[in-house]
């Protein structure tokens, strides 16, 4: 439960002192003044500074009615003067939201130089040979057991500049029974994207390959190419999308020398 009865901006001013106790959306920090006014300017810098009054909550800590676990990097920034993110951290959208309200300019600043060197990461490609057992009807009661092999496509990318992902999906095209479709992130918020694909081999007829609700990948041009040769043919489009917008490939494995063949592709923003 909040306080609402907030003090004159002079009490207000003197009853911050060291340390100070934030409640941020539900997450509790300790800080200090000077941390909290080290970039006077923003809005953190005038809370603290007794130019906008702040309110608490019934435990006496400043409440701050934001999201409170990126507040940890805006905190963070603020005592070291870096900007210092987990491996594949996935909320630099909301970070940037939260910096952006605050109005923490150098933190904007850092962040855009930050965005521009995040690495484009294409991984975990992945296939499952699937034995399959059909029906195949030659006429009224007259029906031929057969088998075949799927291979089952599985991709992973991983990108901070989410209009990158974007353009993926754009470029690329799922084939289904009811017609052409576009791949979508999984979660809009976490700049990833997954692709998944069985492309349909000759001894599988189109309508068994429709009823296990298999879909191909296509590259989205006026021919509509299908990706039968999923290693050189996505990658091939994946390296003609980055290199476009300004990427470098920065690792390639397993072997750097076959890149059109390789699992794991490494792409750093120039």
């Amino acid at each position: 439960m909040l306080n609402l009865n907030s003090p004159d901006d002079n009490s207000n001013r003197n009853s911050l002192q060291d340390p100070v106790s934030l409640n941020v959306g539900g997450e509790i920090y300790t800080t200090t003044l000077d941390t909290l006014t080290r970039c006077r300017d923003s809005m953190l810098g005038a809370m603290f500074t007794g130019q906008i009054p702040v309110l608490r909550d019934n435990r006496g800590n400043v409440f701050i009615d934001r999201d409170g676990k990126v507040f940890r990097y805006i905190l963070n920034y603020l005592r070291s003067s870096s900007l210092d993110l987990p491996d594949g951290f996935s909320e630099l959208a909301l970070l940037r939201r939260e910096v952006d309200f605050f109005q923490i300019r150098p933190l904007l600043e850092e962040m855009c130089r930050y965005e521009a060197l995040m690495p484009l990461t294409y991984s975990a490609l992945s296939f499952q040979v699937r034995v399959l057992h059909f029906n195949l009807r030659h006429g009224p009661e007259n029906y031929e057991l057969r088998t075949c092999s799927v291979r089952a496509f599985t991709v992973d990318l991983f990108c901070t500049w989410r209009a990158f992902l974007a353009l993926i999906c754009e470029r690329f095209s799922y084939r289904t029974s009811r017609g052409l479709t576009s791949p979508h992130p999984c979660n809009p918020r976490q700049n990833r994207l997954k692709l998944e694909w069985v492309p349909r081999p000759d001894e599988l007829p189109q309508d068994q390959y429709d009823k296990q609700r298999y879909q191909g990948l296509t590259v989205s041009n006026t021919e509509h190419t299908q990706l039968d040769d999923i290693v050189n043919g996505f990658v091939e489009e994946l390296l003609k999308v980055s290199l476009a917008e300004g990427f470098k490939v920065d690792l390639v494995t397993p072997d750097p020398a076959e890149i059109l063949n390789c699992t794991s592709l490494r792409l750093v923003k120039c």
